[in-house]
């Protein structure tokens, strides 16, 4: 369990990795830990709806990525539907996963197949702009709870809903939250991800985008906020931490982070959105914060 009373008030993000030769380029928007150092990953523009398997070992010592392996892409055999958030299950060895375009919460087998189950949604969300619809998912295994939420605030709506699931899948309470305004006109923002933490917290990962006619000056804001789900319809949210990055001249470190999960006690993994590499600017980063 991460450390309730000061977890990420020192936590440090490393400096990105990519590993261009064991992963192909991608559209990476989201990542849950399996076992044996597994993870599934989703890409939102993969040619069908599934997921890759790969094997990332990390130092938790020094917070780096040592290695990762690319085990293939477990197709459904179904055309993708913007595919964005997925988490896993322990007590059905499945996953589960968000797609944007409709809006719905799929149960698959890890060889990527459907089981025929899904998310109870409630009907607000359906209407949820499909740029903007459910692009976070995850799962707290000790509370047997569900999360997601949409992008932006779902019509007639000034506040976020972050509803919760039980295991028979049906919908259980939601929690109103307020994102951050976006720091001008320019920006993109919203919220790409959710990660529940052993404890019962919730952590919520907001990224605002600016990106300039010529691309060069690109640049990110990444915060990272903790709630706490409980009685209270709206929980104060908590920054955790930030960082930026930016595209020069001299960098190609600009990341538009989607992906959020913990792969250890003291460790979370972020994995970025790089639109195929897009132009061989982008890269398909990978970055460890530990405590």
């Amino acid at each position: 369990m991460l450390l309730a009373s000061c977890f990420l008030s020192l936590l440090q993000a490393q400096t990105p990795q990519r590993f261009p030769k064991a992963l192909p380029a991608g559209n990476y928007s989201g990542i849950t830990p399996l076992a044996d150092d597994r993870y599934a990953l989703v890409s939102d523009k993969s040619e069908e709806e599934g997921f890759f398997v790969v094997r990332i070992v990390i130092d938790s010592i020094r917070g780096r990525i040592f290695s990762l392996e690319n085990e293939g892409f477990r197709s459904s055999g179904l055309p993708n539907r913007d595919i964005e958030g997925i988490c896993y299950c322990p007590s059905t060895n499945t996953v589960f996963i968000s797609g944007e375009q409709d809006n719905e919460v799929f149960e698959y087998t890890l060889d990527g197949q459907r089981t025929g189950r899904r998310l109870e949604m409630p009907a607000i969300f359906k209407e949820a702009d499909h740029n903007y619809g459910l692009e976070s998912l995850t799962y707290d295994a000790r509370r047997h709870l569900f999360y997601t939420t949409s992008e932006r605030p779902l019509k007639g709506d000034s506040l976020l809903r972050i509803q919760s699931f039980g295991d028979d899948l049906n919908p259980g309470r939601f929690y109103f939250y307020r994102p951050d305004a976006p720091i001008s006109a320019k920006h993109f923002h919203g919220v790409s991800a959710l990660c529940a933490l052993d404890d019962g917290r919730l952590l919520v990962l907001e990224r605002q985008i600016r990106v300039p006619r010529l691309k060069l000056g690109a640049s990110t804001v990444i915060r990272i906020y903790e709630i706490t789900p409980a009685d209270d319809p709206m929980p104060a949210k908590r920054l955790l931490r930030e960082f930026r990055t930016r595209l020069t001249l001299t960098s190609r470190r600009f990341a538009n982070y989607e992906g959020l999960c913990q792969p250890a006690p003291n460790l979370l993994l972020l994995v970025a959105d790089s639109q195929n590499r897009y132009k061989g600017f982008l890269r398909d980063w990978f970055v460890v914060i530990k405590d």
